[in-house]
């Protein structure tokens, strides 16, 4: 089983094999069926046409009988007096064979017992037809030997086009010759007759010539599929019609005006040329069926003559074919390669033009080889490579639209359908059983990327996809749907506690280390689960958005790996929707107030300065709680023109404080970027321009950002701070402790300050002194980098007590005081009272003065 899954496996990550298979399979049996005969005869005729010419064959001469001959002569058929005194007339040049290709079975005019005495001379050949029936024959010469007689029959393709001869056949032990066969067989033997045949036999599926084999051709040779194979047949390696032989006049030879050497020792052939005489055959040279280039059949046999003897006497090759199996897969590997091009170039703008470049190379390879008188199926692998490549590109692009091509996996297009025929398929079965949505979503994968490569973020996430895979149960489906979110379909649910249970499974297996090459590291996943209980539930759509929308809660909280959706949430985002909509017309109407919080220098005891805080005044609803309005400002990017406005207000009230009282003059405001906001290409503009507004000294503005909002981008984010850091105003770290691998990027981070997160400051007091000992570091590690430390949450004295014996620089919290509104912090500012009495001022306690 193991076996079958990796070749399926690598079946699915190279595709390329199995369609080369299948669109070769379909080209074989388009072939055998005969459909592309027509493509492959058209394709080898233009390459016939390519070829040069090696001149006409010296051991021919052609008496050919033109208009002219005719029109001199005065009549036709020719008398039988002036065939008898051509055929004297070559014969006195000593020919070694004559063939007589116009049928003489009947007298015309006189001179029979003259003609019949030069037919009888041994090297003469005359024709007959055989017909397509009995009554169709036409008979010899009366009286000659059957060596001296061959058929003037013709095989003719489909499309009617003459590129085959047939020369021998036998039909119910009748031999029946050719003209070309019997003139060959005369030229190599004078002493050759019928009935001894010497130099010729027939050998199973080929013809014995003087020692040589003339293999037939069969229905399947070349480019044939569906031809008639009967006898024994050869490919005709023609010349151009002007390059056959040398030709002279029925005039000519009758006046005697041939130089004898042009005679002697020769196949002479006497045939009509005269285009009146409708003797003419369409060739692979006239396949374009111009009457210019057809060729007649005197021209046709001398053309089989010439290669019979070129091949016994020259050892000219016949035409090769390949064998049936090399045939397939001489297809199969252009298809290959075809398919291999597409996959690897996938989308290239080289792709076009190496497809051509390979149907060129395919071209000039059958040209070649038509050359060297070999016929190689030239369309079939033409279409089979088009036809590969055109199936990689569609499934390319298929792929893409529903798979994921980094993991393999579907993506969300692929996987809504597969959701929707899941519903579709319960509403109709009507089985009580539900299915479930999980999507699962990577903690901190930008910090891996930014800490390890993209390359490595991609390996974490192929290894991720794997993992999950293994974990998932019969009929269960997973998808990519995101940059590092997945989906899971689990179906026939009969309870809910199975969905926890898996979820339970599945965020154990992913919580585990993952070790990719030389490195380690260990993150969890924010998983959310939408079931689907009830028929009438809504559509696939919305399964994903409360899948989502639990996904999202749980990432939020922080607390558990995973939440089911709740109609609650549904709600809850609907509000936040609302919500969006109030926060713009809130803008409008600076419905928007600053409560400010004090923060105490823990060694002077006295105001250091506030953190600016944003306040919600709803004209009808009151005031609306931080945590419900800054993530819908998030959401709906209003934090931006929120954040500007909170920016401005804060530096003009800390700016009215230090004109107002002096001692105020080193205080500072603290105001907290949100990472929208910080991610303004000008937000240090922005800043300036506010400072230079307000008139507000830029040492006297303190910039947050948290700590997971730096590690998002850790370049982009020093780059950032960099720019911000050049105005001379101060930077801080917020929630230091809670962020993700941020210890390896703190030295290069220009910051000021780190705030130590409330929840170590809220658990100081705890027995076993873990968060204690964080708050230690954390204050050690930024006083050994040059920064100040602030603690946040400060509630009880203990906690105040432990952070100044570790030498905390400032806190706040709600020990000192809750967020204030603008008249109480004045009043706060007014008075510059020391806010913690010590031991040795009265002997007492430490407190909140």
């Amino acid at each position: 089983m193991s076996v079958i899954t990796h070749l399926y496996k690598k079946l699915q990550n190279q595709p390329y094999w199995i369609t080369s298979i299948v669109v070769t399979g379909l080209i074989i049996g388009l072939k055998q069926l005969g459909g592309l005969q027509v493509l492959e005869l058209y394709a080898f005729d233009r390459m016939v046409r390519l070829q040069s010419d090696q001149g006409p064959d010296p051991r021919l001469l052609i008496v050919e009988v033109t208009e002219e001959d005719i029109r001199n002569q005065g009549q036709w058929p020719l008398h039988d007096q002036t065939m008898a005194a051509l055929l004297s007339n070559l014969q006195a040049g000593n020919p070694k064979t004559i063939g007589l290709d116009i049928y003489r079975d009947i007298p015309h005019g006189t001179g029979q017992t003259a003609l019949a005495n030069e037919l009888q001379k041994t090297n003469v050949v005359a024709i007959k037809g055989l017909g397509i029936s009995a009554d169709d024959a036409i008979p010899p010469p009366p009286n000659l030997d059957p060596s001296q007689v061959g058929f003037n029959d013709f095989p003719i393709d489909s499309d009617g086009i003459l590129r085959r001869g047939l020369l021998y056949a036998e039909f119910e032990d009748e031999k029946f010759y050719s003209l070309p066969l019997q003139l060959s067989l005369k030229y190599l033997d004078e002493n050759y007759s019928a009935n001894n045949d010497g130099i010729f036999s027939v050998n199973g599926d080929a013809l014995e010539i003087a020692g040589t084999s003339f293999p037939t051709l069969s229905a399947h040779d070349g480019g044939y599929e569906n031809m008639d194979a009967r006898g024994y047949q050869m490919l005709l390696d023609y010349r151009s019609p002007n390059w056959v032989a040398r030709k002279v006049t029925l005039t000519q030879a009758l006046a005697g005006d041939i130089d004898p050497a042009w005679i002697e020792g020769k196949a002479v052939l006497i045939g009509v040329t005269a285009p009146s005489m409708k003797d003419f055959f369409y060739t692979p040279y006239s396949s374009e069926k111009s009457e210019e280039h057809v060729m007649s059949g005197v021209l046709v046999h001398a053309q089989l003559v010439s290669q019979m003897l070129s091949t016994v006497l020259d050892g000219q090759p016949l035409f090769r074919f390949f064998p049936r199996n090399i045939e397939f897969l001489w297809i199969w590997g252009w298809s290959l390669v075809g398919a291999v091009t597409v996959w690897q170039l996938k989308r290239s703008r080289l792709l076009g033009y190496l497809i051509i470049a390979e149907v060129a190379a395919l071209s000039g390879l059958c040209l070649l080889a038509v050359t060297l008188t070999a016929w190689i199926p030239f369309a079939a692998p033409v279409l089979a490579l088009v036809l590969a490549s055109g199936s990689l590109i569609t499934y390319q692009v298929f792929y893409q639209s529903f798979y994921d091509a980094l993991t393999g996996l579907p993506s969300r297009p692929l996987f809504v359908r597969q959701l929707r025929q899941t519903i579709q398929n319960r509403n109709q079965t009507d089985v009580h059983t539900s299915s479930a949505v999980l999507l699962l979503d990577a903690d901190h994968f930008k910090a891996i990327n930014d800490s390890f490569g993209h390359q490595f973020g991609d390996q974490f996430l192929i290894e991720a996809a794997e993992r999950i895979k293994n974990q998932l149960p019969v009929q269960a489906k997973l998808a990519r749907i995101g940059g590092d979110e997945f989906a899971i379909l689990l179906q026939n649910l009969e309870e809910t506690n199975q969905v926890r249970k898996f979820a339970d499974a599945l965020y154990n297996c992913l919580s585990e280390a993952f070790k990719i090459g030389d490195q380690q590291i260990t993150t969890s996943f924010s998983i959310g689960i939408a079931l689907n209980q009830v028929q009438d539930v809504a559509q696939a759509e919305t399964l994903m958005q409360d899948a989502h929308r639990a996904m999202s809660k749980a990432r939020a909280s922080g607390k558990e790996h995973y939440e089911i959706f709740d109609p609650g949430m549904r709600a809850e985002a609907v509000k936040r929707f609302h919500l969006g909509t109030e926060l713009r017309r809130a803008i409008d109407n600076q419905e928007f107030l600053l409560y400010y919080q004090p923060i105490i220098n823990l060694k002077t005891r006295k105001l250091a300065g506030f953190e600016a805080l944003v306040r919600w005044q709803h004209p009808e609803e009151g005031f609306v709680s931080p945590g419900d309005f800054i993530p819908a400002a998030e959401d709906t990017g209003l934090i931006i023109p929120l954040g500007s406005w909170i920016l401005k207000e804060a530096c003009q009230q800390m700016q009215q404080w230090q004109q107002t009282f002096p001692h105020a003059k080193d205080m500072m405001v603290s105001v907290n970027l949100s990472t929208k906001q910080f991610n303004q290409e000008n937000l240090s503009g922005e800043v300036k321009q506010i400072l230079n507004e307000t008139g507000l000294n830029s040492q006297s503005l303190k910039l947050e950002l948290t700590e997971s909002a730096a590690m998002e981008d850790v370049n982009g984010t020093i780059e950032q701070l960099i720019k911000l850091k050049s105005l001379n105003l101060k930077l801080s770290l917020d929630d230091f402790g809670t962020g993700y691998s941020s210890l390896s990027y703190l030295h290069q981070l220009p910051t000021d300050t780190l705030k130590v997160d409330q929840s170590f400051v809220g658990r100081m007091e705890q027995t076993s002194g873990e968060d204690g000992e964080i708050v230690k570091t954390i204050i050690s590690l930024g006083h050994q980098l040059g920064m100040d430390v602030i603690a946040e949450g400060i509630e009880t004295i203990e906690q105040l007590n432990g952070l100044q014996k570790l030498n905390c620089n400032y806190g706040q919290g709600y020990f000192f005081a809750k967020p204030l509104p603008q008249e109480k912090a004045t009043v706060m500012v007014a008075e510059n009272k020391d806010w913690i009495v010590r031991d040795d001022d009265n002997g007492n306690t430490p407190n909140a003065a």
